[in-house]
C-alpha cells in the first residue's frame, strides 16, 4: 500500500477563496497525523503562456500515506470529524486513491462508516489499489 490519496474539497456556494480556507484548515488537521506529507494538489501543468511551474488546484490536497491501514484509516477519520464538525455547511471532501473513489459528505455517519470501512479494506485486505 502506501501512495498518494487525493482529496477535493467542496462547499456548497464557496468561491475559491472560501475553498483554499478550508483546504488549509484540513491540511492543518492533517498535519497533526503520523503521514509522510499533506501539501496542495497541483493541477496538470501551468496554462499556456504561463510561466507558473505548477498550478494548485483550489481545494485540493495531496495525501502521502505510510505503508499501514492504519494511515488511511486515520486520515478518513479526520475528514469525516471534520466534515461532522461542518454540519449544515454544505461541504463534501471527495477521495481518490488509485483509480479508486469515495466521496463523504452530509450522509448520516452510520452510512459512511459503512463507506469507510468498505474503501479502507478494498486498499488492504484484497491488495488494491
Amino acid at each position: 500500500m502506501g501512495g498518494q490519496l487525493r482529496l477535493q474539497i467542496s462547499e456548497e456556494n464557496a468561491d475559491a477563496e472560501r475553498l483554499a480556507l478550508l483546504s488549509g484548515y484540513l491540511r492543518s488537521e492533517l498535519l497533526q497525523l503520523d503521514l509522510e506529507d499533506v501539501s496542495a494538489a497541483l493541477d496538470g501543468g501551468p496554462p499556456p503562456g504561463s510561466r507558473a511551474v505548477s498550478v494548485a488546484s483550489v481545494g485540493g490536497l495531496l495525501v502521502t500515506l505510510g505503508q499501514s491501514a492504519q494511515s488511511l484509516s486515520a486520515v478518513v477519520s479526520a475528514i469525516s470529524a471534520w466534515l461532522r464538525r461542518g454540519r449544515n455547511s454544505g461541504r463534501t471532501v471527495r477521495l481518490e486513491l488509485g483509480t479508486d473513489k469515495l466521496e463523504l459528505s452530509q450522509a448520516s455517519t452510520a452510512d459512511q462508516e459503512r463507506l469507510i470501512e468498505l474503501f479502507i479494506s478494498r486498499h488492504f485486505l484484497e491488495g488494491g489499489d
